[in-house]
């Protein structure tokens, strides 16, 4: 059965009395370089926002598209980030963990009821976790859109300062484009060095740069 991306979570907390309901979601979790990335929204119940769904279903167009309405038409909305360094100290499972509770800190509106994509939060606000909650909760979708563009726009930034890595087409990702950079360059200071790819690019680049050396 297919899952559909809508408002009946947050109708279903409303009726039991919860008035600001804020969606979290991360983004770049997979990734071997730079940060992982949450966003926290509550959605304005009488601004509906046409097309809200998971990110990772939707096309870089459409998700820029609806990112400005929802930041325009969000009740409150935030981002943060937790670097490579730190994912790196703690395992990514506890810094997406810190992602949402860093944007979570920083709503202008502090919400009284959450709702998470499969996730649990240290915080004393009542919360639900949803297995694909991307996919079924439009306020976790709201969020997942905010992580995933800003965290894009990250990416093409770095993408100017390290090149040689093609961040801007695959983001960060293990694609075999950056798998063979890594191999060739070597990991930067933003690589997530817990990470094995990450880890074994440095025993290939240190290997190949000893092979070149003269007898």
């Amino acid at each position: 059965m297919a899952r559909q991306c809508c408002s009946r979570f947050e109708r279903a907390a409303r009726q039991q009395g919860w008035m600001r309901i804020a969606g979290l979601d991360e983004a770049g979790r997979g990734a071997l370089f730079g940060p992982v990335v949450a966003a926290a929204v509550i959605l304005n119940p009488k601004r509906r926002i046409v097309g809200l769904d998971d990110s990772k279903k939707l096309s870089p167009d459409r998700r820029a598209e609806l990112a400005p309405r929802i930041r325009e038409h969000a009740i409150s909305w935030a981002v943060a980030e937790i670097d490579a360094q730190r994912i790196d100290a703690w395992n990514i499972y506890q810094a997406s963990r810190q992602a949402m509770t860093a944007a979570l800190q920083l709503l202008p509106v502090a919400p009284d009821y959450l709702l998470l994509d499969a996730m649990q939060l240290d915080v004393l606000i009542e919360q639900k976790s949803l297995i694909h909650g991307d996919a079924r909760s439009v306020s976790i979708a709201a969020a997942s859109i905010l992580a995933k563009t800003h965290r894009d726009a990250r990416m093409e930034e770095w993408h100017v300062v390290y090149p040689q890595y093609g961040l801007a087409q695959h983001k960060g990702y293990a694609t075999a484009e950056h798998l063979a950079a890594l191999r060739q360059h070597g990991p930067s200071p933003l690589h997530r060095n817990s990470f094995a790819p990450v880890r074994d690019s440095r025993c290939w680049a240190a290997n190949a740069e000893q092979a070149a050396l003269p007898l």
